[in-house]
């Protein structure tokens, strides 16, 4: 009856049940995985965007495959503060990331072909990936104390097979929060030529760098002679993930980035998914996306900063180097399963928080939590996370 692309299991699994029943009878949850901004208690300039959004232009349908050069024109000014020069005729925009992968998917691979992504990573990739009857190969960071995170060059090289076709960076990592070097990227670059490979890298988080690193790449717009799709838009960038508006800047040495853009221009016809006042009124929220981007710095630090405070001197507990974005990976010695102690939590804590296999996590004792929740809530859930787990 259904497409054998869809091969997932659609039943609820135990976390959800227990989350659902709770919160049909109205009980408090104290969520350490809130991923969405607009339920964060942030303030936004409501009026600010009401207003742009209320374009008289929007009343106008003008459809562009590649997205209004006013929108175009306003990316373009983004990368230039990053001391970066983007023409507009390299961005498309598409209704969000997980879009742009979709497309992507599309336009660089057959069925049956295979991507490298990172591991641990978001999900959500291997997810798009089936989708598009492609395989995703999951390529190691590796962590150490002294350094944080590091891709694992040498094994990502010898996954290359001639099934492959693009190497998947994200930039910072979710959730290992960590950026890409310039001498990974350039690594990267090298496998990509030798093998004729094409480089995605996902920057929804590149904005909120927690640390100065000098060999970090801000963007890797320009950082490639392979045929390079970088990835962006303003779910994260403008904590906005219902106005729909992502961006693909397509760049490169290569002969065949023109030929890129030709063939990606004729695919994004097909849908033409972009709401018009959202491009309309993109120039107004990318200028102001600096109000709503320190609110989350100042959120995002305190919160971190409350958790190393709570686990100090522990030795049975420790928080993995993070460089940027909005999460924290535990490590503990917690002697139960992790996916137990994610059900022990939620049911008689009210507290819930992700399980290290949900990211991809071989070993038992990590956990995931967002650093996005009030005060409050981040520092209850917290609280009660680790009475749980034996420090």
């Amino acid at each position: 009856m259904f497409s054998e692309r869809f091969r997932e299991d659609v039943t609820p699994n135990e976390l959800s049940i227990i989350l659902q029943d709770k919160k049909s009878r109205g009980e408090t949850i104290f969520d350490l995985t809130e991923s969405n901004p607009t339920r964060a208690g942030l303030r936004y300039d409501a009026k600010a965007i009401q207003t742009a959004l209320a374009s008289s232009a929007a009343m106008v349908y003008e459809p562009d495959p590649r997205g209004l050069e006013t929108a175009r024109l306003a990316i373009s000014d983004y990368y230039r503060d990053l001391g970066v020069a983007v023409g507009s005729d390299a961005i498309f925009l598409t209704s969000g990331t997980s879009d742009a992968y979709s497309y992507l998917f599309k336009l660089l691979a057959d069925p049956g072909d295979e991507i490298l992504v990172p591991s641990p990573g978001y999900p959500l990739l291997a997810y798009l990936a089936g989708f598009e009857n492609l395989k995703a190969v999951s390529y190691p960071l590796r962590y150490d104390d002294k350094n944080g995170w590091a891709i694992d060059m040498e094994v990502l090289r010898a996954l290359v097979t001639p099934k492959c076709r693009a190497i998947v960076i994200v930039s910072p990592n979710n959730p290992t929060g960590s950026f890409i070097k310039a001498h990974e990227l350039a690594g990267i670059d090298e496998i990509c030529l030798e093998n004729g490979l094409n480089v995605i890298v996902d920057e929804v988080f590149a904005d909120f760098a927690a640390t100065v690193l000098p060999h970090r790449v801000k963007t890797a717009v320009n950082g490639c002679r392979a045929p390079t799709f970088v990835l962006n838009g303003f779910s994260k960038m403008l904590g906005l993930p219902q106005m729909k508006l992502s961006w693909i800047v397509v760049c490169g040495n290569s002969p065949s980035v023109q030929a890129s853009c030709s063939r990606l221009e004729l695919l994004l016809d097909f849908y033409l998914s972009v709401s018009i006042p959202i491009q309309h009124a993109a120039p107004v929220l990318l200028a102001g996306r600096r109000q709503i981007q320190q609110q989350i710095r100042l959120r995002t630090t305190a919160n971190s900063r409350f958790l190393h405070r709570a686990i100090k001197g522990s030795a049975d507990c420790t928080v993995r180097l993070r460089e940027g974005g909005w999460y924290e990976i535990l490590a503990t010695n917690d002697a139960v399963c992790t996916e137990k102690r994610a059900l022990q939590l939620l049911r008689d804590d009210n507290t819930l928080v992700h399980p290290g296999y949900f990211y991809g996590f071989q070993q038992n004792g990590f956990v995931v939590v967002s650093l996005l929740p009030t005060e409050k809530i981040f520092r209850t859930g917290i609280q009660r996370l680790l009475s749980r787990v034996n420090i």
